[in-house]
């Protein structure tokens, strides 16, 4: 079995989640007119994003892949 498979899964799911992330941090802006709950919303949101990339990225940290910034 190839050993990079995995690692490569990983590493594509990491930066679809880094992308998701980033989107969602830039919902906070578009929805800051739309008054206090929907900020609320799109920061919680944003938050469960970010864990989850910084999720992968533990998990690649912890797997020996160093991810360049």
């Amino acid at each position: 079995m190839n050993k990079s498979a995995p690692h490569a899964e990983l590493i594509a799911t990491f930066r679809r989640a880094e992308i998701d992330a980033a989107h969602k941090l830039g919902l906070i802006k578009a929805v800051g007119n739309k008054g206090p709950r929907a900020i609320n919303a799109a920061v919680e949101t944003a938050a469960i994003a970010a864990k989850r990339r910084d999720s992968y990225a533990k998990k690649l940290c912890d797997l020996g892949v160093v991810l360049k910034d």
